[in-house]
Parts: C-alpha cells; structure tokens; sequence
C-alpha cells in the first residue's frame, strides 16, 4: 500500500479511524439519546454507577464502522485481512442485536445464553475451519523467540474457538468502567500493531491493528470518564473478536495472556467469585468484575481505570520481552 506523500501507511489507517471516529460520535450520541437507546445499569452495581442510567449504548458502532469500511477499502490490496473483517463484524453484529433487544424490546439481559452462544459459535468455529485449511497451527511460546513454534496439530480448530469465544467474553466483562475496555484495548493492538511490523507477511494484520486502535482512541473521546456513550456488547464483542483473530493470526494466543492480562483478570475475578459462593456460600470479592471490588473498596473509577491502563503498558512491555523483540 503506497501512499503519495511520507507517512508510513499503518500511521495513516490510524489517523483515519481516529478521525473518521472523531466525526461519527457527535452524529451517533444524539441520534441514540433521541431514540431512547440508554444504558441500564445494574442494580446491585455501585450507587456511583447510577447516574449512568440512560447513557446511551450500542456506541461500539463509532468503531467498529470506521474499522469496517477502512479494513474493506484495504481489502482490494490484500483479501488476506477478510477473515479479520469477518470475525469482528460477525461478533460486533450479536453484539447489537444483543443491545437492540435490552434496550428495544426492554428484556434486560439481551439475547438468551444459548441464542448468544450459538451465534458466537458459529462465526468461532467458522473462523477456526478457514483457518485450518490456510495456516498452520502452529502457536508461539513465550520466552522462547518467536521462531519456537509448537504445532496443535487437530486440536488447533477447537484451540482456536476457545480463544475467540475466551478473548469476547473477557473484553465483554472489563467493560464496566468509563473507558476501561476502550483503553486496554487501545494498548493491546497497538501493542500487535508494533509486533507486527517486524515481518512483512503480516503487514495486513499491522493495517487492522492500526485501524482498531485508531477507532479505540476516537472512542475514548467520548467515552472516558464522564462517558457520554457506552460501547455496549455492540463495542466488546468486536474488539474481543478483532483482538482474539489478531493474535491467532500472529501464532500469538498465548502472548495474549501476558498482554491481556487484564482481561484475564477480569474474567477470573467472576469465575472465582462465583464458584466460591456456590461451593461455600461466600465471596471473595466485594464485587466481580474486579474492577468494581476496588470501587467498593475506595478507589474512585478514574483511578482504577488508570491503574489498569498503566498495568496494561507495562504487561505489554513484558511482552515484547516474552517475544525477545530488539529494536536497535
């Protein structure tokens, strides 16, 4: 992809998803505000939380558009970041028709479980089938460089769908905090972005990074705290979606860990808080996710949110040690 002047051209999709984000968000706001397309929140959530309460929702689409139209312009230089498309398009689409029904047809938990994951299903396995038949399934090991391979052999497809369906749900769980899963993910794919620029083989995964990362910080502008909008599972599907393919794509499911690491977190934080108070009729935290336990523990959301982006940099740091990544 040549550009007519000097910008490298993952800088360039960048700028134009944050722009093109800049521009849909004051056209987006209003429209759901007139719609009534608001946020409930939960009523056993923090009492801070309840002034949220009609914020509008569903604004992942001030990304997830911009990321949709500029990744399907580079399509026609290389169809090789179609399955990208197809994974977070697919994941942001249950996404909003998730949010169309909380807040359309006023059933507060969106589509049933199994209608959610069939449909999650369906585009996880699918994703996972191409891929067996186009790449190998070979994944890298941490610490080990990233010529150490080890291949899944069969066990890459169902490998696969668990890390897609792991990464959306997790992504789907951090976002409870103005601007949490928007900044954590704008560190991750600018994280991979970066990674992907060491080889040439994956310089269409470097474009959609860019692109997503540049739709996270158009986002942020009107989602950092006090959040104008809400992402919705419109917004945390996609981007669990987006950031899940680009690691498999990158052999890199297991650097995700490290660099999700709040992700992960997060995910555990429900898991053990439910567990616990089934097997022993006690919990662990003050509330899970995580992030609301150290709300209830004092720390006002701006510093939470804060602290995890900070984390999230240093993690992604130890990433790029984990991948033994020079730069000189």
């Amino acid at each position: 992809m040549n550009l007519p002047f000097n910008i490298s051209p993952h800088v360039f999709v960048f700028i134009l998803s944050f722009a093109f984000s800049l521009i849909l968000g004051p056209v987006l706001i209003p429209m759901l505000t007139r719609l009534k397309f608001g946020q409930t929140v939960r009523d056993d959530g923090p009492k801070t939380h309840y002034k949220k309460t009609g914020t509008p929702t569903m604004g992942g689409m001030i990304f997830l558009i911009p990321v949709t139209v500029l990744a399907a312009f580079y399509a026609g230089h290389d169809r090789r970041i179609l399955p990208l498309i197809f994974v977070t398009l697919g994941f942001g689409l249950i996404g909003f028709i998730d949010d169309f029904i909380k807040v359309v047809k006023k059933r507060k938990d969106g589509l049933y479980w199994n209608q959610k994951m069939f449909g999650l299903l369906l585009v996880a396995v699918t994703f996972a089938v191409y891929l067996s038949h186009t790449h190998t399934s070979d994944i890298i090991i941490p610490f080990m460089g990233m010529d150490k391979t080890v291949s899944l052999g069969w066990l890459f497809v169902p490998f696969v769908v668990l890390v897609l369906i792991a990464s959306t749900n997790a992504v789907n769980i951090t976002d409870g905090l103005d601007g949490l899963a928007a900044g954590v993910t704008l560190i991750v794919t600018v994280f991979f972005t970066i990674v992907a620029m060491t080889r040439s083989e994956w310089e269409y995964i470097k474009m959609f990074s860019a692109m997503v990362a540049g739709g996270c910080l158009g986002f942020l502008t009107f989602n950092a705290y006090p959040a104008r909008i809400f992402m919705g599972d419109t917004g945390s599907l996609a981007l669990g979606g987006a950031v899940g393919a680009i690691a498999i794509l990158m052999k890199m499911p297991l650097i995700l860990l490290i660099v999700g690491g709040i992700y992960v977190v997060e995910a555990l934080s429900v898991m053990i808080q439910v567990l616990s108070f089934k097997l022993t009729g006690k919990r662990v935290f003050k509330m899970a996710p995580i992030h609301h336990h150290f709300e209830l523990s004092g720390w006002k959301e701006v510093k939470v949110v804060l602290v995890f982006w900070t984390i999230t940099v240093l993690l992604c740091i130890l990433g790029f040690f984990a991948l033994r990544l020079k730069f000189y």
